[in-house]
């Protein structure tokens, strides 16, 4: 499994996120430029020792990264991605990309896939989980769908 963050701009929410991707034993990816120092005091105090055994990579260009995988999905908010990430299904090598904490994800990349998009359904008015919690859920309903699946259950 591989979480990548597009543009993140909040250390506490990739140093939250890191925390996510260890106990999903996940890869983390972030795309630059990122709005934050990844030596900033503030991800490493929320990702705790974690980042020690979860490192991440930073790349710069996602659409380039992407031409050589055959599964992924975009999270997004906007009313545009009509199907429910519960629909989505996933492989050990889907890889689940989130946009950032005030942009979301660009334009360009919905024009190219926008059959790769998903949602988490929301009540009506609320805009957006935060990004955390949406790397959270995502993740944590792949791994649902992976061990349905699996033939060792998990220890």
């Amino acid at each position: 499994m591989i979480i990548i963050l597009f543009q993140p701009l909040i250390p506490q929410n990739t140093g939250n996120i890191i925390r996510t991707c260890a106990a999903l034993e996940a890869s983390l990816l972030l795309v630059g430029p990122l709005g934050f120092r990844t030596s900033d005091r503030m991800m490493r105090r929320a990702g705790l020792d974690y980042g020690k055994n979860r490192p991440f990579e930073v790349i710069d260009d996602l659409p380039k990264y992407l031409a050589s995988k055959s599964s992924f999905y975009f999270f997004s908010s906007k009313k545009e991605a009509k199907k429910s990430y519960t629909e989505a299904s996933y492989t050990e090598e889907t890889v689940l990309i989130f946009g950032n904490e005030k942009e979301g994800l660009p334009k360009s990349l919905w024009e190219r896939w926008p059959e790769r998009f998903v949602t988490i359904p929301m009540a009506p008015r609320c805009r957006c989980l935060n990004l955390s919690n949406a790397c959270a859920v995502a993740g944590f309903e792949m791994r649902r769908q992976l061990q349905q699946v699996s033939q060792t259950p998990p220890e």
